[in-house]
C-alpha cells in the first residue's frame, strides 16, 4: 500500500510540474502529462523500485532530465550528443549509490527504449491518423 502512494504521489509531482510550463496550450499538457506518467509507471515496473529507492530515485531523475532539457540546441550535433553523453555520465554515479549499477545500466537502456517506442508510436498516428468520429461502428452482439 505504501508503495502505491509513493508512486501516486511521484505521479502527482510530475503532473504539477507539467502544469507549471507555461508556454503549451492546454492539449499539449494533457498529452504530456499522460506521456510522462506511462514513463514513470514503466521505469518503476520494470525496475522493481522499492518505496524508499523510487523516493530517492525521483528527485534526481528529475534534476538529470532539467540537465539534459538545458542542452543548447545551437550547438552542433555531435557537441549535443557529448553534452548529453557527459550529463549521463555525471549522474550515473548518483543513480548507482540509489539503485545499483545493474538496475543503473538497464535504466538508461530503457530510457531509451521508452523514448524510441513513444517516437514510433507517434509517427504511426501521423501516419495513419483515426478521428474518433471515424472508428468502425460495432454491431450488437459483437
Amino acid at each position: 500500500m505504501k508503495k502505491y502512494i509513493l508512486i501516486l504521489t511521484i505521479l502527482l509531482g510530475h503532473l504539477s510540474m507539467a502544469f507549471a510550463q507555461e508556454n503549451q496550450t492546454g492539449d499539449d499538457v494533457t498529452k504530456q502529462e499522460r506521456i510522462k506518467a506511462l514513463y514513470v509507471a514503466y521505469v518503476t515496473q520494470q525496475l522493481a523500485f522499492t518505496p524508499d529507492e523510487a523516493q530517492k530515485f525521483w528527485p534526481v531523475h528529475t534534476q538529470f532530465e532539467n540537465d539534459l532539457k538545458g542542452v543548447k540546441k545551437e550547438l552542433a550535433e555531435l557537441d549535443k550528443q557529448q553534452a548529453r553523453l557527459d550529463i549521463k555520465k555525471k549522474y550515473q554515479d548518483n543513480f548507482n549509490k540509489i539503485i545499483g549499477p545493474n538496475r543503473c545500466e538497464r535504466f538508461f537502456r530503457m530510457d531509451g527504449e521508452f523514448k524510441r517506442k513513444l517516437m514510433d508510436r507517434v509517427q504511426r498516428q501521423r501516419n495513419n491518423p483515426q478521428r474518433p468520429d471515424q472508428r468502425p461502428k460495432m454491431r450488437r452482439g459483437q
